[in-house]
């Protein structure tokens, strides 16, 4: 793009205007599984704003996801805006403006991001920068675990509503993420049969069921120790984890079951079977060793990713951040799962996790810059204008 066309892009962002949507975003309550009304809002927000808005359930009627699309002129790539409406279930926290920063519960995570996705939409429209592809913005519930289970990331996937890259706001700043971990979360009961019993009259063959959590603990710390050399520049290296370890009521009752918790985690991408097998292996192990009944569910909410910095979103998301900061952001890895690692194991696509640089996630103090929510719109509508051009 020529630099005048630059600038006017950068000018067509308005802060007042997206701080307006991110306020009435935030303003409606959305645990997850219970976005309904944020839909709605950021639906009517849209089409008001003359948006066509689609509405596909995507495995979720209760709460459809909310889509429109922005067309260039010409024929080209189509980058993929995606986000989701759904908070963590903490009490409910209004928005508010203070010494510059949005706050209220979902600001940082992540309704300040998608209102910086609607205004850089906005943005392109407004100066007449999309010369050719498409923008598609995508929102949904069901996000957050353990109430969500990301399956309208799915439907929207397997409904074809995904573009040749995808960018995700979350609250991550820098650095610029080329690779994260994949992740499965663990819960195991180990248990026997019969009733609790106090310690000095239990049998001496019963089996001791926090006997048995203490041996998958120790397996999995030596699991642990194994992984630990597979690892990767940006991403870390693979980990075993044990988090909880719970059984009985008081000291002296031999109790009938003990519960033990954790994650495993991955680098390389494609290992979600072979990372159930192996925990698997190793739970049956440790119930056949001590005589115990072990009962698991494995919850996998994402695979590994590496994304080449060739990437032509790569490329046009730093041109971005250099026109908009003055430098270019620095590569990493993503140190959390998002619904980046979904697109990037379903649909093929790179998926860039880069937004405001925010805090309070996950608590009732969230708080986001309003300058940096200005900055990420800038940066997503340059992106997109660039990235979408070509064919």
């Amino acid at each position: 793009m020529e630099e005048t066309n630059l600038q006017n892009l950068v000018t067509a962002v308005d802060e007042k205007r997206l701080l307006a949507t991110a306020t009435a975003l935030v303003d409606v309550p959305s645990p997850t599984c219970d976005a309904t009304a944020v839909a709605a809002r950021l639906a009517e927000i849209l089409t008001s704003d003359g948006f066509e808005v689609e509405r596909p359930d995507a495995g979720w009627p209760t709460a459809p996801a909310v889509v429109t699309r922005l067309h260039g002129s010409r024929v080209g790539r189509t980058l993929q805006f995606d986000g989701h409406l759904d908070t963590v279930h903490l009490p409910f926290v209004p928005a508010s403006v203070v010494d510059g920063h949005l706050l209220g519960l979902g600001a940082a995570d992540m309704k300040g991001g998608i209102a910086a996705c609607v205004e850089a939409m906005r943005a392109l429209r407004d100066a007449d920068a999309l010369q050719g592809g498409s923008v598609l913005l995508t929102t949904h519930d069901h996000h957050e675990a353990p109430w969500g289970d990301g399956r309208q990331v799915h439907g929207l996937i397997e409904g074809g509503f995904t573009g040749d890259a995808v960018l995700l706001p979350e609250y991550l700043a820098h650095p610029l993420p080329l690779a994260g971990r994949g992740m499965a979360v663990f819960e195991v009961t180990l248990s026997r049969p019969g009733e609790p019993v106090h310690e000095v009259l239990r049998p001496a063959n019963q089996p001791n069921v926090v006997d048995a959590g203490a041996e998958l603990v120790v397996r999995l710390k030596q699991l642990a120790a194994e992984l630990a050399p597979i690892t990767h520049p940006h991403a870390g290296c693979d980990t075993a984890f044990v988090g909880l370890l719970q059984a009985g009521e008081i000291y002296n009752q031999s109790p009938t079951s003990c519960q033990v918790k954790g994650t495993r985690r991955w680098v390389t991408p494609g290992q979600v079977e072979a990372v159930k097998e192996q925990l698997g292996s190793i739970i049956e192990g440790v119930a056949q060793d001590t005589g115990t009944v072990a009962e698991w569910h494995i919850e996998v909410p994402g695979d590994a990713f590496h994304i080449n910095e060739a990437e032509p979103i790569v490329e046009c998301l730093q041109a971005a951040s250099q026109s908009v900061s003055g430098e270019q952001l620095p590569y990493g890895g993503k140190p959390f799962v998002d619904d980046g690692n979904k697109y990037s194991a379903m649909a093929r696509i790179p998926a860039l996790t880069h937004g405001p640089n925010a805090t309070g996630a996950h608590t009732t103090q969230e708080s986001v810059p309003v300058s940096e929510l200005t900055r990420i719109a800038k940066v997503y509508a340059l992106t997109a204008a660039r990235f979408c051009a070509a064919t």
